[in-house]
């Protein structure tokens, strides 16, 4: 019985890790051709199945053809439940798996397997035992059950991160949220660029209370830095792009109330409206606060904004409808602004209509537009 690696094996190895199922096949073939009690060769056969289109009858057949040589290889156990859940008898890995704790019982990948599956196992238990329903009482149990096994490969593998992904969703369909960010600290403190993890930390820190766009734009770009791939960071860098043209917005409809205040557009109680039309330099310093808004608001806080955030703010201007409507909304409403403001006018009729103008298409879709960011 081989119990070396052959190098043939190795190389088939290798092509199952670059997805080259067929070609790991053929190498397979002949190599279990010259030798058919190769258990690694049959392993290494099974993981092509399931990595080609999960082929799980294939796949099962090798390894029990493996599992004939040796009962006890770990390697082919293990193996051999991932071939029974993608061959329909998920139920049978349970014991398969306790199996593999059995032989090598300081084997933490062993614990973490079996925690990963047994709630899963425990709430299809549950719902095929209640027509379907999934007992609470039982997916608590079996949360409960599956935590302390994957406690316990965390304890046999301290170093390992797969152990702590595990412990993290267990936490998270538990509801323990502190639990789960001391997991996803964890698994960070490992795996610096984990990416479901990043993405977990970079999220809870952005949408916290009180953090602005341009801080959650931050915090997403810094992220993106480090998993430049990661779809949920762009996502949740387009959202507070998003929110950063809403609030170019909010800058336009402030110059527009400030427009209509400059010519007293509409009149209080008690006070008599300025006489129309406005003299040249009371129009010219209506431009004065404009400027100052813009220039704090927009201008200076554009230029402070990290240099991604500033190409993705373009970029969503291309991609996103809505996010031209928003920015057309507040170049029109600035247009209404300067309309009021600039134009000599004796009668404030056309301001007032130029004033809803620019107000109402903003109002009628500022909330609306809330979650059209992607």
């Amino acid at each position: 019985m081989t119990t070396s690696l052959h190098p043939a094996v190795e190389r088939a190895d290798l092509l199952t890790g670059l997805k080259r199922y067929e070609e790991a096949r053929e190498l397979l073939a002949r190599r279990l051709a010259e030798d058919p009690e190769d258990i690694r060769a049959w392993i290494e056969l099974a993981r092509t199945h399931l990595g080609d289109k999960e082929n799980g009858a294939e796949a099962l057949a090798a390894t029990e053809r493996a599992l004939a040589l040796n009962p006890e290889h770990i390697g082919a156990l293990l193996t051999h439940t991932s071939a029974l859940r993608i061959g329909g008898r998920f139920p049978e890995t349970e014991g398969v798996l306790r199996e593999v704790i059995r032989l090598a019982p300081d084997y933490w990948f062993g614990y973490a397997r079996l925690a990963d599956w047994l709630w899963r196992l425990r709430m299809l238990s549950s719902g095929k035992s209640n027509g379907g329903q999934i007992q609470r009482e039982d997916m608590t149990a079996g949360l409960r059950e599956a935590d302390l096994i994957a406690q316990e490969a965390i304890r046999l593998g301290p170093e390992e991160v797969y152990a702590y992904e595990v412990a993290w969703l267990i936490a998270d369909m538990s509801g323990d949220h502190a639990a789960a960010a001391r997991m996803d600290e964890a698994i960070l403190r490992l795996d610096p660029q984990h990416e479901r993890a990043l993405a977990r930390r970079t999220r809870k820190a952005a949408t916290a209370p009180g953090v602005k766009a341009a801080e959650a734009a931050t915090l997403y770009a810094d992220a993106l830095a480090s998993t430049p791939d990661s779809t949920p960071m762009r996502q949740g860098l387009d959202a507070a792009s998003y929110r950063l043209l809403r609030g170019l917005r909010w800058l336009a409809l402030l110059c527009l109330a400030l427009a209509a205040a400059g010519i007293d557009l509409f009149q209080t109680d008690g006070e008599t409206q300025r006489e129309l039309p406005l003299v040249l330099g009371q129009r010219l310093w209506d431009l004065v606060p404009m400027a100052v808004i813009w220039g704090l608001g927009a201008l200076l806080r554009y230029r402070r904004l990290r240099a991604g955030v500033r190409v993705n703010l373009l970029s969503l201007i291309r991609r996103l409808a809505w996010a031209r409507v928003v920015l057309g909304q507040a170049a029109w409403a600035m247009l209404c602004a300067l309309l009021i403001t600039q134009v000599p006018w004796t009668e404030r009729t056309v301001p007032i209509v130029l004033f809803w103008a620019g107000l109402v298409p903003s109002l009628a879709t500022m909330w609306f537009d809330r979650p059209r960011n992607g």
